[in-house]
């Protein structure tokens, strides 16, 4: 009799423990696709606010790296190196301010009514060629020509608009990267205590990790774009072609987006020489490409063997993709995001889930 009665009980427990089961790994589902639309559509609101923050992050990296590399030379302490460092910079942004900017602000002036002007020149060159004319039919008019070239200069604000925009993102990537310079480990630590206990050995070691990739990779990048923007200066300076200092700094500040900023820096320049003659115009494209070529195969090798090796089709996808979805500003800040998305990839999925142990030198 009682075997009888608890049957049919335990026959029904047998039945709902299943079915339990999968309501709660259903639930779980639900509400991991869920969190993860709820942070797509964050990121996706507030892309410009993200792009800002890892731009001061970006900064905060390069002055841990000169602040470190101080301090271990000199046996000082890293926050007095950071003021050292800090103080430095300041001082050379404000005397190179000082000293050029009567003649980067004559030049600037000049730049914006030369540039119309050479484009006028250059249809008008083109139509006198009968194998051109059909080219010459597709060029838009100088104004939209000129429109077209401002459109792909960052927006100056990612809250504000205008000059006030681009100071106060100048501001505010200096001050909150000198915080997070001044105080690494108190943001890291914050950070990793979102992650499991059992994880945060290894969460520390990708973020050290990143850290050491993006620091490599920063301060390679700075002496290659001071390089650049000197080179290109004085080459433009020994051709005669005018706004020298005021394109070589263009140039090297556009340097900081791999392929696509080169190609953008020598679109006035090129203009501005053709003004004057076809033939100039030629040379400043020759050695817009030597400065290119030099860059290509002697600095980004060396940034790469201290940093991370980042294939040319991968740059230029993530280019494409980032240029997309957030404009410029994802198209300059491509390159670094890339390279921490690959130490991500490496560390988390090829060594952590699929076992597969990247050697040093690959990840060099």
């Amino acid at each position: 009799m009682s075997e009888q009665s608890l049957s049919p009980s335990s026959a029904t427990e047998a039945d709902v423990t299943p079915k339990r089961g999968l309501m709660r790994r259903t639930a779980i589902i639900n509400g991991v696709a869920a969190l993860f639309i709820l942070g797509l559509a964050a990121v996706w609101l507030a892309a410009d606010a993200l792009l800002l923050v890892f731009a001061c992050i970006l900064f905060a990296v390069l002055l841990y790296k000169l602040s470190a590399m101080l301090a271990q030379r000199t046996k000082m302490k890293r926050q007095i190196a950071l003021a050292v460092v800090v103080l430095l910079l300041f001082a050379i942004i404000g005397v190179g301010g000082w000293a050029m900017a009567p003649q980067i602000a004559e030049q600037s002036t000049k730049l914006a009514e030369t540039v119309p002007q050479s484009l006028e020149k250059l249809q008008e060159f083109v139509k006198q060629h009968p194998l051109l004319q059909r080219v010459a039919a597709e060029l838009p008019p100088p104004e939209q020509a000129l429109k077209q070239m401002s459109s792909l200069v960052p927006n100056a604000g990612l809250f504000f608009g205008g000059v006030i925009g681009a100071l106060g993102n100048v501001v505010i990537i200096l001050f909150v990267g000198i915080y997070f310079a001044a105080s690494p480990h108190l943001y890291t630590n914050g950070f990793i205590k979102l992650v499991p206990q059992a994880k945060r050995p290894r969460a520390r070691q990708v973020m050290t990790k990143m850290g050491d990739t993006l620091g490599s990779w920063l301060l390679g990048k700075s002496i290659s774009m001071l390089i650049v923007g000197v080179a290109t200066s004085v080459g433009l300076g020994l051709l005669g072609v005018p706004l020298g200092l005021l394109l070589g700094i263009i140039a090297g500040l556009l340097d900081f987006v791999p392929y696509l900023g080169p190609i953008l820096a020598g679109i006035p320049a090129v203009l501005i020489a053709f003004s004057i003659s076809p033939d100039l115009a030629l040379y400043t494209i020759l050695l817009f490409t030597g400065v290119q070529l030099v860059e290509g195969y002697l600095l980004q090798p060396l940034i790469e063997s201290r940093a991370v090796d980042l294939p040319p089709a991968l740059t230029i996808v993530m280019q494409l993709v980032f240029g997309t979805l957030f404009g410029f500003a994802g198209v300059a800040l491509a390159t670094p995001l890339a390279a921490a998305l690959k130490v991500l990839v490496q560390m988390l999925y090829v060594e952590d889930v699929l076992g597969d142990k990247v050697e040093e030198s690959e990840t060099a």
